[in-house]
């Protein structure tokens, strides 16, 4: 599930280097230093029955084209397209642990050279399409053409990566292909962030201008491709038309669709053409989406759904499920939290410039009283841009540790010693100047540290937070205004804007209740912390930051993401708070083979009922 943006960014996991050889590999342990938990499996299989999951209010599918356009972004559009056309690269689950090939991908392992400027794909030759023509190399190439020519039009687009970083595209034979690139790149960071995009898509039934009009290499031309893809796109507008629409009858994964409401409700039934390994054990499979999470809590509770979630905030009614024959299951995401700074504000920027002021603020974040209370223990704490939950290698030790532990003392003594007085409540500042024990640039004297932070509203959790984080602030004389808004209203004016500008005046945008970020599978930061980068909300920017950043995307050296995490955790480009379970599912203890992926994809084919009283 990959929506191209906040508050659910759902990409994820992570890959090992060998030598030049990369093998993509989340080495994935528990909270408690142990591998990935499995799924619960063992039982007395009972192939067939339909399973019900119920889908956030958040995640409406309503895409079905394989390249994604912006603003169709629902979190389970790419999860659905997985299932229906085989990724060549993606996260999936293996042996316990993720890693980017297995039965439900088509690609090798790829194969780098030239000093890491030259990536071979090579791809399985045992995958068809419907009607039992093979999946090939110019299926790769036809995906490449399409988005190339139609970059803009493509939601997972960032200038400078895929396509604009592959010089030329070589077919070597009809299983394998070639990238030449602009540059040596890392392979982890190449393989897990830009491989993981490519997909191969039916060329010889989608190669087409016009509705009706013959097939043939359209696309080969800046043209023809972008009549092609206009084409693809008008379709994929038709959500009603989805089940029907012999374009989307093509595929080559384990399911197909047997039904798509205009409200996003997805019915999937088993491919029969499906000439891969792990094929389907149940008869149906509906993603069921609610408008709301109360509404979905009431389903739930009369046993409407088969696999569905709960609110943190009711974590203490567990019990309560687990009569019912549901087992409580929080699904951890490989995610980062944070409540962006708005470097450019016209009010607190200069503020938010001062390095001291954003690490006394850190200090007064108690995360672990927030996720204790607020969250009921399902979150884990934020301890800067690289997750250190579930452990991984782009993690070191130091990284383990909280930079900014709570401490109102620790808070205060920052803020006097940097020429601010606190009395009665409120901190002024008293030195003003630009010298080591002075306010900083652009701060008067006697001025307050008022903040105003943009804050999600709706949700309970983080009204809560919200509230906390104020009082917590107002302990070392910080001033914090919470303005809530729509969640819409929140991102549409936390864009990256230019100081003095109008709508420049914010000082602090929270929008991550289901988590702010989830990252690509090598968790580099070109998109957040980058200057000038498109999802850089708070117009951050250091240089060495930018230097760290593409040591991660070009340097082969694995510690480089050390550098570049341990750096950020403690230059604070934004507050770091507690980061959330993805949902805290709720599963049918008979429902077997579900595993709670931290990349939050989904995988139905592994799915099965056992016969009750007879699961052990």
């Amino acid at each position: 599930m990959r929506p191209g943006r906040s508050p659910a960014r759902l990409r994820a996991v992570v890959a090992a280097l060998v030598g030049a050889v990369l093998v993509a590999v989340l080495s994935g342990c528990t909270q408690d230093g142990g591998r990935i938990d499995m799924a619960p499996t063992g039982g007395v299989p009972v192939e067939g029955g339909t399973a019900t999951m119920a889908l956030p209010p958040a995640a409406t599918p309503n895409w079905i084209f394989p390249i994604g356009a912006p603003g169709y972004g629902a979190a389970y559009n790419y999860a659905i397209q997985t299932l229906l056309y085989l990724p060549v690269y993606d996260a999936v689950k293996k042996d316990g642990s993720l890693t980017t090939t297995g039965s439900n991908t088509l690609g090798g392992k790829p194969v780098y050279s030239d000093g890491n400027t030259t990536v071979t794909v090579p791809l399985r030759e045992d995958i068809t399409w419907s009607g039992g023509k093979p999946v090939t190399a110019r299926d790769i190439e036809f995906w490449f053409n399409l988005v190339k020519a139609n970059k803009a039009e493509w939601g997972n687009y960032s200038v400078g990566t895929m396509p604009d970083n592959v010089k030329r595209f070589e077919t070597v034979d009809d299983h394998t292909v070639r990238l030449h690139l602009d540059r040596a790149y890392n392979p982890d960071w190449f393989t897990a962030n830009q491989l993981t995009l490519m997909r191969a898509l039916p060329q010889a039934a989608w190669d087409a201008t016009t509705d009706g009009g013959k097939t043939g290499d359209w696309d080969r031309t800046t043209a023809g491709a972008k009549k092609v893809f206009a084409r693809l796109t008008r379709h994929s507008k038709s959500l009603g038309a989805y089940s029907t629409d012999p374009l989307w009858k093509t595929i080559n994964g384990p399911w197909k669709i047997a039904e798509w409401r205009d409200s996003g409700q997805v019915s999937l039934v088993p491919n029969p053409q499906y000439t891969g390994q792990a094929r389907p054990h149940l008869d149906k499979v509906v993603l069921k989406p609610f408008t709301t999470a109360d509404s979905e809590f009431n389903v739930l509770r009369a046993g409407g759904v088969d696999y569905g979630y709960i609110p943190p905030s009711v974590l203490a009614q567990k019990s309560k499920f687990e009569s019912r024959g549901y087992r409580v299951d929080p699904w951890e995401g490989w995610a980062a939290t944070y409540i962006v700074y708005n470097f450019n504000s016209s009010h607190g920027g200069p503020q938010m410039r001062q390095l001291y002021i954003r690490q006394a603020m850190q200090h007064l974040v108690d995360q672990k009283s927030m996720s204790d209370i607020v969250w009921q223990g399902s979150a884990d704490p934020t301890l800067g841009p690289v997750p250190v939950t579930p452990k991984t290698q782009y993690t070191s030790e130091a990284m383990e540790h909280n930079q900014y532990p709570y401490s109102v003392g620790s808070a205060r003594a920052l803020l006097t010693e940097h020429g601010w007085s606190i009395r009665d409540g409120r901190a002024r500042c008293t030195r003003p100047g630009t010298g080591p024990d002075q306010c900083g640039a652009g701060i008067a004297k006697n001025a307050p540290l008022n903040l105003t932070l943009l804050s999600q509203s709706g949700s309970t959790e983080t009204t809560n937070m919200m509230q906390e984080l104020k009082s917590s602030l107002s302990k070392a004389g910080i001033t914090l205004e919470i303005r809530q808004q729509p969640l819409n209203s929140v991102l549409g004016n936390s864009v990256p804007c230019k100081a003095g500008e109008p709508g420049c005046d914010w000082d602090m945008s929270f929008f991550g209740t289901a988590g702010s970020w989830y990252y690509p599978l090598n968790p580099s930061g070109e998109q957040l912390f980058s200057t000038g980068a498109s999802a850089n909300f708070g117009n951050y920017s250091d240089p060495k930051a930018d230097r760290l950043i593409r040591a991660v995307q070009y340097s082969a050296d694995p510690n480089a993401t050390h550098a570049y995490g341990l750096y950020l955790a403690r230059q604070l480009p934004v507050m770091w708070m507690p980061n959330p379970a993805y949902q805290v599912s709720v599963i049918r203890n008979d429902l077997r083979g579900i595993d709670q992926n931290p990349t939050v994809t989904i995988a139905p084919q592994d799915w099965y009922y056992v016969k009750k009283g007879a699961d052990q």
